[in-house]
Parts: C-alpha cells; sequence; structure tokens
C-alpha cells in the first residue's frame, strides 16, 4: 500500500466552509495518488482558531476550548473524506478539554465509518507551562484493514517502552509539531529508532511554516517522512521516504506488510523478538578506575 506524510502548513479561514475546502484538498491529493494512509501532523488542529477570530488565537486557553468545541464538526468531515476516498486518515492532533483538563488528541478515521483516537502521554515543558496540557492514557494499537496501527504523538516517540506498549503494530504513526530544527531531528531520530526497535515502518508528518496568530505553533520546522528497519526488504539507511525540509506537501512511499512481517520473523537482526535479553539496572555495576 502507498502511505502519505504531511508537511502541512497552517492557515487563517474566515469560515468553516474554507477549512473543510483545505481539508477536502489535501486529502483529495494523497488519495488521487494512491494512498490509502494519510497522516497529518500534531497540532494542526490549532488552525481552527482562526475562525473564531484574533482575540481567540491570542489566548491559549481560548483558542484551546474553541477547537475542543469544534471537535464533533472535525470529526464528521473527516469521516466523510475518508468513506468517500476509501482511506484510512489520522488527523491533525488538537486540545480536547474534558473534565476540565486539556488533552493532546488525534484521531484515526476508517473508511468503514470507524473512529478511535490516542492521546498524547508525555508533555513538553511548554505544553506544561504555560499552556497546561496533560496527558492520557492509555495507549492503544488499532487493527484496521490495512493492518496493525500505533499512535505516537512527536514527544511520545522518543520514549521506547511507550513504543514496546505497541510492539504488535507494524506502522507507528508520529504525527509532530517542532520549533527548530533540533526539534524536528529529535523526533525523526526516535521515529527511526522506534522502527529499528520495533521491526515496523514509522510515519513522520510535521507542521511547517509560520503562524503567528497561536503562539504554540507560530514557528514549525518539518517534513514528511517514511522510515522503516534497516534489514532485508528496507533500503540500507532505514529511510523509505523523505520530503524536502518546510516545503509543504504530501510525501509518499509504498510500505509491504508482509516485508515488516518478514524482518521480525527472519531478519537478520530480531530487535524485537530480543527485547528480553537486554540487561536491566538490577544488573549494573559500578567499576571505579580512578
Amino acid at each position: 500500500m502507498k502511505v502519505a506524510a504531511a508537511a502541512y502548513p497552517l492557515d487563517v479561514f474566515t469560515s468553516w466552509t474554507a477549512y473543510e475546502a483545505k481539508l477536502s484538498a489535501w486529502v483529495a491529493e494523497a488519495a488521487g495518488q494512491g494512498a490509502s494512509l494519510l497522516v497529518f501532523p500534531e497540532y494542526g488542529a490549532m488552525e481552527l482558531a482562526s475562525i473564531g477570530g484574533e482575540e481567540i488565537c491570542a489566548d491559549l486557553q481560548a483558542a484551546s476550548r474553541y477547537i475542543s468545541n469544534l471537535w464533533g464538526d472535525v470529526n464528521a468531515l473527516h469521516l466523510k473524506l475518508a468513506r468517500a476516498h476509501g482511506v484510512h486518515i489520522v488527523g491533525a492532533s488538537g486540545p480536547v478539554i474534558e473534565a476540565g483538563r486539556i488533552t493532546n488528541r488525534a484521531h484515526l478515521y476508517a473508511p468503514n465509518g470507524q473512529m478511535g483516537f490516542q492521546d498524547k502521554q508525555v508533555m513538553t515543558l511548554w505544553e506544561r507551562d504555560p499552556w497546561g496540557v496533560e496527558g492520557a492514557g492509555p495507549l492503544k494499537v488499532f487493527d484496521t484493514e490495512i493492518g496493525k496501527l500505533a499512535i505516537s504523538i512527536c514527544y511520545d516517540s522518543e520514549f521506547p517502552l511507550q513504543a514496546r506498549a505497541q510492539r504488535d503494530a507494524e506502522l507507528l504513526l508520529v504525527p509532530s509539531a517542532t520549533d527548530a530544527l533540533e526539534g524536528y531531528w529529535r523526533v525523526r531520530i526516535g521515529a527511526m529508532a522506534r522502527a529499528l526497535e520495533g521491526q515496523c515502518v514509522s510515519v513522520m508528518s510535521s507542521i511547517v511554516g509560520e503562524y503567528p496568530l497561536v503562539e504554540a505553533v507560530d514557528v514549525s520546522w518539518g517534513m514528511g517522512g517514511i522510515f522503516g528497519p534497516p534489514d532485508e526488504g528496507f533500503p540500507p539507511t532505514g529511510v523509505l521516504a523523505e520530503g524536502q525540509m518546510n516545503q509543504p506537501g504530501w510525501t509518499y512511499a509504498a510500505v509491504d506488510l508482509a516485508a515488516i512481517r518478514h524482518v521480525r520473523q527472519k531478519g537478520r537482526v530480531r530487535n524485537l523478538a530480543h527485547w528480553d535479553e537486554q540487561s536491566d539496572d538490577s544488573s549494573l555495576e559500578t567499576c571505579d578506575l580512578r
């Protein structure tokens, strides 16, 4: 199957209709190229605050509440597009407020009308303060018609035990939003490391460009990338495809589930199977050579 990872610029909208037109065009483009799985980035939903006007955008808490109230319409639109094009979509994540708590949620939409979501687990320093976003479990694996999928939102991809808990997934989807080049590389290195350890394919999407209306996403660096284990049936570098830094658009790669299953069972290395052979801190010995 073909997988599409977005390098997604945020826009200013004066109406819901304008947002609907943008999202419809992006989905139609990827589906027209034969993609069956589309991955949008972390906090791409923050552009929805612009519908509420500049005053909403300037207040991060107000923007979070505004976007949280739109999720019913956002979900309905994504499900409509998934069904119309016969694709699975990881929608751009954004704030959801439940019981007074803000979480960062990414939804997975299937063409059969089913929907699931994954909340981010570990918050960055800025998400914690001043924004007040909180982590929420549980971690999930989604069994779909195109394989077993899991979502690891941005910073979460830098924590291997979380991906280990999702180890049944054949594709690990990594929506990201990073405000500096080093942030992009931290997440990319995490995504590639998780593909190595889990012998799976990771799909990283990014916000790109400037968006001064909303402080949380005022500057973003990134590009689309699709990575696999450097083993039989995959490129020696592990890079199936990558975009160009800060250039909007889709990055595509063909992904063969049979190749993933082959390296897990008969690859030249068996990282997934050999995980439990690692030493833990109970066997650590400190050697004084002073």
